[in-house]
Order: structure tokens, then sequence, then C-alpha cells
């Protein structure tokens, strides 16, 4: 059974219901020096250094690393939590070299840590080594782009969310996430649209323990419609722009009733550096379970809807470079993926032969073993596609941690 945290420090190793290690509770969290705390704000780390003073001026205690006034970094600790330490904290931490953990927010300016546990900080004989490990080299040259698609297959952590239906499904194996980490490193894609993730706080975290390499920098999640809570994303190296979620859009289908989008669809401006921007549309359409009889027009009209919204961007801007790619669900010659890629000239490509596109295989579990996972392109993107670079990388459950494979291509870039 899947079993609620409530304090991050009561529990070493986190586990499955088979007992399987997930994620360590302090692993991959980086250890830096505090005169580098300014460049991690938002994330959660080890910050090391020796304690110069504790300031105590009331309601507010002071850990401070140096001697400016506001210090550059410091630990706060609020009265309220005076009663939790076992002696003043002056008399623990000053002149001791430390190590203190949790997430890293800001005072005027200057970076922080609100400690509101003990166990937040360790006295150490001496310092850890803190640097940054080595950037994964990109397998691109600066003028082109390697993108991907991968459906992650139930990125889920071992907590019980209150808000969604997530207890329907178990924890990821650890096995599964570092076999398809060890998939994700095989694409050494630049841009990497996901599908099936829980939340953007474990996507940060696996992306820490298994890709801390890859250069991975911009993390876009969105929380979407789906009751159990998998929603798409993006892991990217290159810079992100604006971006737009269609979550709460209604619009009606063929049937005529009302409907959303029953996960989402995330449109991501691109930003590569002295290059003209591109999109990113990632998105995971419903599936067939439960008769396609039922999803049928669930399906259509979310095609429909995405046709409309395709249509309304390159009207405006022809030349717009747009990647819409994930898990459609559904093969190349089914009414849906009809809708999606339109006619005409706005018509987008899929840049296969046509005997490509029958003998690749995205689903792979039987007896459904097929191809309904896609990048497609603009008609300006197209023309920037690199011929022979569209494959898929074969894998499973037990030897990609997905029972899909993911799909890579690679562009140029105007």
């Amino acid at each position: 059974m899947r079993h609620l945290v409530a304090v991050l420090f009561c529990f070493a190793v986190s586990a499955n219901a088979f007992g399987q290690k997930i994620i360590d509770a302090d692993e991959g969290i980086m250890s830096i020096h505090w005169r580098d705390a300014v460049d991690a704000i938002g994330d959660v780390a080890f910050v090391c250094g020796k304690v110069i003073n504790v300031r105590d001026i009331g309601t507010i205690t002071f850990i401070n690393f140096d001697e400016e006034r506001p210090a550059r970094f410091a630990g706060v600790v609020f009265d309220d939590n005076y009663g939790k330490f076992p002696d003043q904290i002056k008399k623990m931490y000053e002149g001791k070299l430390v190590k203190l953990r949790g997430q890293i927010s800001t005072h005027r300016d200057r970076p922080q840590i609100i400690v509101t546990d003990p166990a937040q900080i360790e006295v150490v004989d001496e310092l850890p080594k803190t640097a940054k490990p080595k950037q994964m080299t990109r397998q691109a040259s600066k003028d082109q782009l390697v993108v991907a698609t991968f459906n992650m297959l139930n990125l889920f952590d071992e907590v019980d969310s209150p808000y969604f239906a997530d207890e329907t499904t178990p924890a990821k194996p650890r096995d599964q996430m570092e076999n398809a980490a060890r998939t994700i490193r095989e694409l050494n894609a630049d841009i990497l649209a996901l599908q099936e993730v829980e939340s953007r706080g474990y996507l940060k975290r696996f992306r820490d323990v298994f890709l801390r390499d890859m250069g991975y920098e911009h993390v876009v999640h969105y929380e979407g419609n789906d009751l159990r809570g998998i929603d798409v994303c993006l892991l990217s190296r290159i810079p992100v722009g604006p971006v737009q979620s269609h979550r709460h859009v209604e619009f009606s289908g063929p049937d005529g009733r009302e409907r959303k989008m029953q996960r989402d669809l995330l449109s991501i401006t691109l930003h590569p550096p002295g290059k003209s921007p591109l999109e990113v549309w990632p998105l995971h359409l419903k599936s067939n379970s439960g008769g396609r009889e039922f999803a049928e027009p669930i399906r259509l009209a979310e095609a429909q809807y995405l046709r409309q919204q395709l249509d309304q961007r390159l009207s405006a801007d022809p030349d717009a470079q747009i990647l819409l790619m994930g898990d459609f669900n559904d093969t190349w010659e089914s009414p849906t993926l009809k809708t999606i890629v339109g006619s005409g000239p706005s018509a987008l490509a899929l840049p296969l032969s046509e005997a490509a596109s029958k003998s690749l295989i995205t689903y792979n579990e039987e007896p459904h073993r097929s191809m309904i996972d896609f990048i497609l392109c603009s008609p300006a993107m197209a023309k920037q596609f690199v011929p022979g670079s569209y494959r898929t990388i074969p894998g499973g459950v037990k030897t990609s941690g997905s029972d899909h494979n993911p799909v890579v291509a690679w562009f140029q870039l105007n």
C-alpha cells in the first residue's frame, strides 16, 4: 500500500509495497558552498561552510556564514521552533563546520534556508567536496537540435496525494527508473517531452538523481485534468519562454458535448541561443481503454480542438516552427491522427517514409504493438528535419522502464 510521508526527515529510505527502494531522501541533492547558494535559489541543497556567528534578535536567530549585513547567506530560525533545539543555537553551531539542508529561498535578494528542525543542520569535521558534475556532451552541433518524446509509464512517487486518485497507481520501481534514465541518456536529446509524470517535484527529483549531468536545467510541468494525476511535461537544455496551458478551455466535439482536454495540451516556446524560436506542443491523448466506442468521441473532440489551435497559429504565422509530439494513443491511419495532421499547406508532416512508418513500434506490449507515439512537424519545421534521423529505441518495461518506446529526431536550426 502507498503511504503518507508527513515529514521528510522521518525516513532515510523510501520503499514501495514490496520493500524495493525508490529514491533515498537525500539522494541526488547537491552539496554546495554557501557562496554558491545564490545560484541554487528554489532548489533543495546541502549548503556547506563555517558558521561565523549566530545572532539572536529575539524572534529570529540568524546562523551567519559571513560578516556582511545582510549576510550573503544565512540559516534562519524563528522563535516558534526554538524549543526543538536541545541547547542554545549559538552554542551548538557558532564556529562549527556544518551542512545545512533545505530549500534555498530569498530575503531582500539574499539566499537563505529556513530552519524548522535541528535535523536540518549537521556538524561535520570537514566540508564535503562541492564540485558540480561535469555536463554530458551534446551529440548535435550548435546548429542542430535533437528532440524526443517518451511516455515514462507512471513516474509516481510513494506519497499519497489527497487531491488525485494516485493511490490506484503504485510508485514507479527503482529498476524501472534506472532503465528509463539509461534510455534517456541514449537519446541524449536537447528537448525531451514526457508523459505520465505525477508532479513537477518528483520529475526534478528523478532528474537530479538519475540525470544530473544531462544539462536539463529547464523543467516545464503544469497540473493537468487527469484524475489519476498523470501530466505532460518537458525537460530542456534550451531556454524556455512563454508557456500556454489549455487545461481549462471548453470545446464542443462531433457529438455536440462540451469537453476539456483529458490531460492537457501545452504550447512551449523555446529560444535556442542565436537562433529562431521554436514551439514544442507536448500532448497525451486519451487511450482507447474501455472501448473505442466510448473513447472515440472524446479523442475526436480533442483532435478537432488541437487542429483548430494549429490552424489559428499557422494562419497567423505560416512560418511558425512547431513540433507536436507525444503519445497520441492511436495509429497513423486513425481518424484522430488524420484530423490532427490536416490537409493542404498547413498540414503537419511525419518525416518518415511510408515503409518506415509501418515498421516502427512505439507501444511495445503485446497484443497491441504499434506506432502510436509521434513527432509531427509544421511545414516550416519539416524543412529543418535532418533526413534519416527519425527513429525509436526499442525496449520494454523490464529493459527501458516503459511500455512505450521513445521517438527521437534531429532538426537543423535556422
